[in-house]
């Protein structure tokens, strides 16, 4: 089969691989039909992720056909379709238990480490996947809901939902900035918007995301490369700061502006993967009793995002920026990497 394989920090190539097989009962094979390019997978490629090794097929979002099965699969069937969910769990280890699956146990790729796909074990964007823990790391797609739409849950609206918006703990009347108005910037926005805050503010230096921001839920948007940006969300808080910053990009310069931004007594929400060390001033922070939270996203929520999608109650139709084939994958990374000059949001490849 054809697949999109990491050679190295800025090296890809859309090769052939040798097709995946069922290698345990628990095992399914998966045509994939329907996957994307997030910005975890750009992370990989600048070197951020040193656990990815060269000759990893990348990716961890699709949605595709169920083809073949292990012996011990008997709630799942060839023919499904399926979400591929981000997030591998064996749902009976001492993590998986307690609904921490992004800490899974099982000994697939490292114990301890859920998102195995396109990081541990071989991912998404290519033709075939295979998938461990078959039962419990895919989803059946409910009728009349598309493609387009059901990929989102793979990764980004259960990370924003949980790593931004619950651990931020969003409360009806909060003030909430989003810094980073990329996909998993705006999935945090949409789902932000289910709690009720008084203002959602979008912060980003590309204007045209602020803009797009405000179709998913933001009321206000700030581009960051104003001079006194920080002063015109401080503004909007009577000058005590937010109650909820959700940093959803995941470099020093955003981890700084999303913790300048927070008032006494606030959260702030980490959803960015970081490549380098941030700094937290301690010294100073300690007195402001701040809540701060990061994380790998479980995906407990997914179950709860599908039905809110099925009956259409997550405006999402415009994640989708630009779509592609799947054979022009590496076009689609070139454009999803030059974001700003592009206006891309989400980028779908779809197989032929």
């Amino acid at each position: 089969m054809k697949a999109l394989v990491y050679h190295g920090p800025g090296s890809k190539a859309w090769e052939e691989v040798p097709d995946p097989v069922i290698e345990k009962p628990t095992d399914a094979i998966v045509r994939v039909e329907t996957t994307t390019i997030c910005g975890t997978d750009l992370h990989i490629l600048h070197g951020d992720v040193p656990a990815v090794t060269d000759g990893r097929v990348l990716g961890h979002e699709g949605v595709g056909t169920i083809t073949e099965v292990g012996e011990a699969v008997t709630d799942l069937a060839v023919g499904d379709r399926v979400i591929i969910s981000c997030i591998s769990s064996c749902g009976k280890c001492a993590y998986c238990r307690k609904g921490v699956y992004s800490h899974c146990q099982a000994d697939e790729g490292a114990p301890g480490i859920g998102w195995i796909f396109g990081h541990l074990i071989d991912g998404t964007q290519a033709e075939y996947v295979r998938v461990s823990f078959a039962e419990t790391s895919l989803y059946r797609i409910p009728a009349g809901l598309s493609d387009e739409r059901a990929v989102l849950i793979s990764d980004i609206l259960p990370t924003g939902h949980e790593i931004g918006v619950r651990y931020g703990q969003v409360s009806p009347g909060d003030v909430v900035a989003v810094v980073g108005a990329g996909p998993v910037g705006l999935a945090a926005i949409v789902t932000a918007g289910l709690y009720g805050p008084s203002r959602i503010v979008a912060i980003d230096l590309d204007a045209n995301r602020v803009a797009q921001a405000r179709r998913f839920g933001a009321t206000d948007g700030v581009v960051a490369s104003d001079a006194d940006w920080r002063e015109q969300v401080l503004a909007m808080t009577d000058g005590l700061g937010v109650d909820v910053a959700i940093e959803a990009v995941g470099v020093p310069a955003t981890w700084d502006m999303a913790l300048s931004l927070v008032r006494p007594a606030g959260h702030l929400a980490n959803v960015g993967v970081h490549g380098v060390p941030v700094t937290f001033p301690l010294d100073t922070a300690w007195i402001q009793n701040l809540t701060i939270t990061t994380g790998l996203v479980n995906t407990d929520t997914t179950p709860t995002l599908i039905r809110l999608l099925a009956q259409e109650r997550l405006d999402v139709d415009g994640f989708v920026s630009h779509r592609f084939a799947l054979d022009d994958i590496l076009d689609a990374y070139d454009t999803f990497g030059r974001a700003a000059e592009t206006n891309a949001l989400k980028v779908l490849l779809t197989a032929g």
